[in-house]
């Protein structure tokens, strides 16, 4: 590592500073000659943006002499493109004119932070997009934004992936799609495996850390994730991808659009199919999605329709591999749907799981400074897992032991499927109003419903029980409903830019639920939450400013939480207060950005190894624990040729007076009481970096690196339960070309840990005591050695 750095430290000493001009300018209102703040201006030659300040003002410092164009969007403006030849100072300014017609901006602009709001955001375009949509799962796209963690069940990043922002796993980052919730609504996750070659159909994603504005669904108790699909193209267009390489893995993606039509219509179509066979054993995949577009824009409105969906099957490798069987070498070691006493597995030890979403969003621009966006959204998912249980109690499945020769048969093995069936349907809204180029006020909300049917059945018993085919023995059914309103605004005054923020969400739940003699008792919960949010940002430059916010969030407890408990040891729901203080500056060879945050939980849920009063393990809350850190983030152009981009973040992530406990070979309780300890998963240093070198035009190598910390396992910050740091490098290349009757060819190969380092990104830990002393039972989830992808895109 100490060489890797040393070498970055080198590359950054040739900075150039020669034959080096300003591009600056102010962007105004046509009509009224009022300045327009936030306007984003690109430099494309050398793919850069900047935003204008709060006078409208801009400026590209350093950049080199030669012939540039400059590109102009604002939201309710036509867009505007000048270009220039730069042989010294220059000053450039746009006039823009207002649009009748509406941009699907619009549609995500309500739960997403504006350029200048005080708070940690990472925006990704569709060109950071496609660069990084090499087939793995979608949290990968996000790899190198900062604080992020992400990692792969199967090891290969085909499967199941998951992702942790802050120490904060899927449960706790709101994710919405269109400004739609995504998160699962009584566990409270976000399973992109369900939309296998997502980003295949996304156009833009905003990546909020903390609290950030408010948004639909679930609480952001880490982060939030934005995500926008397909908007319109003008043209027509066919795209054919494909990708092949390490452990089977075999991705086929094709793309058509019509372009605008009759100059209203556009229609967009996807279809994908992936598969991989994945590193640890028995953890192969079966992916197919598709992604159904259509729209109407009219002079003031826009009509679209999103019907898209998705098919998975994934043999199961979520419990990771055994830490012992990691250390001695075998890191693939999958002992799922292991069948007793053959020595055999089972070959349909399997995930299935069918989704479908249906999305109809609508823009209205009411006048000129008022516009309208909301949403119609219904999904569907159904599907079971399959597995194999050996010497199974038939007494937890309400099965009459079969007397065979005058001995009851109480166990057996036997293979079972577990369901879900599915329906989430609601309603988003937002309206905004801009009277004036100081005051943006936005009114939104959402009230959404969830209808989940749980059952359980038996398909196959080693022994004769006399229950019929797919004998069901456990059904139960859950409801919730969410309802939200919020009201955000932002008022320029001058230099400085106040930004407040008051959402109410309403969230009411009916569940099944035991009584102290394991009884099932249908329960209902409602909770009340409010949240506010206040920041301002302080314009220091054209390019650059400070801002500082505080909000506090709120997140209801999940399934498990309500069901494993009875009314009497329910937990309660978790609070969080957010500060933020950043400073980020953008120009034309150079951007960076620096934010220290302190998150403070009060009543934050965490495991405890416990039993609760009707013998279901438990999360418990803890009063006081909090993270406390900095991010950093920059890129820097060093030569025409030759760029880096990097992340850092420096936390600690605490836990105050943890009890914990264990249970000894009788299963009598064993309590360890810690004082201050480590939130679990929450690395104290996490690093990444991305060089880029661009030899020759079209030809593109980047060096990514990824360095994170070790990480506990618990929050006990034993040595003994946790992941040793890990340092993995891949390598991307990329060529692109076009011959007659072909817009495009791209051709690309990414090489991941390209050294081969033996390294696990997450894990889980199941400690119990033995003959007095403690004995950890850790589970790795083990990533794969050098492996690669290579990649083609045909564009017509």
């Amino acid at each position: 590592m100490k060489n890797l750095f040393t070498a970055l430290f080198a590359l950054l000493l040739p900075v150039l500073a020669s034959a080096q001009f300003s591009v600056s300018g102010k962007i105004t209102d046509q009509q009224t000659g009022e300045a327009l703040p936030g306007a984003t201006i690109t430099l494309q030659n050398l793919a850069v943006s900047t935003t204008s300040n709060a006078g409208g003002k801009y400026a590209f410092k350093n950049v080199k002499g030669g012939s540039y164009t400059l590109t102009v969007s604002y939201l309710g403006y036509h867009a505007a493109q000048k270009t220039i030849t730069l042989s010294a100072n220059q000053q450039l300014d746009f006039a823009l004119a207002q649009s009748n017609m509406v941009t699907e901006e619009v549609t995500v602009n309500a739960t997403r932070a504006s350029a200048n709001s005080p708070t940690a955001f990472t925006n990704l375009n569709k060109k950071d997009i496609e660069k990084n949509n090499s087939g793995r799962g979608f949290e990968y796209l996000l790899e190198q934004t900062p604080s992020t963690v992400v990692t792969s069940n199967a090891g290969a990043g085909i499967g199941y992936t998951s992702i942790r922002i802050r120490g904060s796993d899927p449960t706790r980052i709101n994710v919405t799609l269109n400004g739609i919730p995504m998160n699962d609504a009584e566990d409270q996750g976000v399973y992109f495996v369900d939309l296998p070659d997502l980003a295949s159909s996304v156009d833009n994603i905003q990546v909020q850390r903390g609290v950030g504005t408010s948004t639909n669904g679930a609480g952001a108790f880490g982060a939030s994730i934005n995500i926008q699909t397909t908007t319109r193209r003008d043209s027509a267009y066919a795209e054919l991808s494909s990708s092949a390489g390490s452990y089977g893995t075999l991705k086929n993606t094709l793309n058509l659009g019509t372009g605008l039509l009759g100059g209203h219509y556009t229609f967009d179509g996807r279809l994908s199919n992936m598969r991989s066979d994945g590193y640890i054993d028995r953890s192969a995949s079966t992916l197919r999605s598709y992604f159904l577009s259509g729209a109407y824009y009219g002079k003031s409105s826009v009509l679209r329709l999103n019907v898209f969906g998705g098919y998975e099957q994934t043999h199961q490798a979520w419990d990771g591999v055994p830490e012992d069987s990691v250390k001695f070498g075998n890191r693939k070691y999958n002992e799922l749907g292991y069948i007793n006493a053959t020595g055999q597995y089972y070959g349909n030890q399997t995930d299935n799981y069918n989704q479908n979403y249906y999305q109809l969003l609508y823009d209205q621009q009411l006048n000129p400074q008022l516009s309208f966006s909301g949403a119609l959204h219904y999904t569907h998912g159904y599907g079971y897992y399959e597995e194999y249980k050996n010497d199974d109690d038939l007494a937890g499945y309400g099965i009459t032991p079969v007397v065979v020769g005058g001995v009851p048969v109480t166990s057996t093995d036997l293979v079972r499927r577990l369901w879900l069936n599915n329906d989430f349907y609601g309603a988003t809204y937002n309206f905004n109003y801009k009277p004036d180029n100081k005051l943006t006020i936005t009114l939104g909300g959402a009230y959404n419903e969830y209808k989940g049917r749980h059952y359980d059945n038996i398909e196959w018993t080693q022994q004769s029980t006399n229950i019929p085919p797919d004998y069901e023995y456990s059904r139960n059914f859950a409801k919730k409903t969410d309802f939200n309103l919020f009201a955000r605004a932002e008022y320029h005054l001058g230099d400085v830019l106040l930004y407040g923020d008051m959402q109410y969400r309403h969230i009411g739940y009916s569940f099944l639920g035991y009584d102290q003699n394991l009884k099932n008792v249908q329960q209902q919960v409602g909770l009340n939450f409010y949240n506010p949010k206040a920041g301002i940002t302080y314009q220091v430059t054209d390019n650059s400013n400070v801002y500082a916010s505080i909000a506090i969030g709120n997140h209801e407890p999940n399934r498990s939480d309500f069901t494993n408990s009875s009314p009497s040891s329910r937990p309660k729901a978790e609070n969080l207060k957010d500060l933020e203080l950043g400073y980020r500056t953008s120009q034309s060879n150079f951007s960076a950005g620096i934010n220290g945050f302190y998150m403070l939980y009060k009543n934050q849920l965490v495991l405890t190894g416990a039993l609760n009063d009707v013998g279901e393990a438990i999360r418990t809350n803890i009063a006081d624990s909090y993270r406390a850190g900095v991010e950093a983030n920059g890129m820097v152009k060093i030569a025409p040729q030759l760029s880096w981009a990097a992340t850092a973040t420096l936390s600690t992530n605490k836990v105050k007076n943890f009890n914990q406990v264990l249970f000894d070979e009788n299963y009598n309780p064993v309590p360890f009481q810690y004082t201050k300890t480590d939130i679990a998963y929450s690395p104290n240093f996490v690093g990444s970096s991305t060089i880029s070198y661009h030899p020759v035009k079209n030809v593109g190598i980047a060096f990514i690196s990824k360095y994170v910390s070790q990480q506990f396992l618990d929050n006990t910050s034993t040595a003994g339960r946790s992941l040793p740091h890990y340092f993995v490098n891949d390598v991307r290349l990329n060529y692109n070309f076009n011959i007659r009757g072909v817009k495009n060819i791209g051709i690309g190969l990414l090489v991941n840990n390209v050294f081969s380092a033996k390294y696990q990104s997450d894990g889980a830990t199941y400690p119990d005591v033995e003959g007095g002393k403690t004995v950890n039972y850790n589970y790795w989830f083990a990533q794969a050695p050098v492996n690669f992808l290579a990649s083609v895109n045909i564009k017509f």
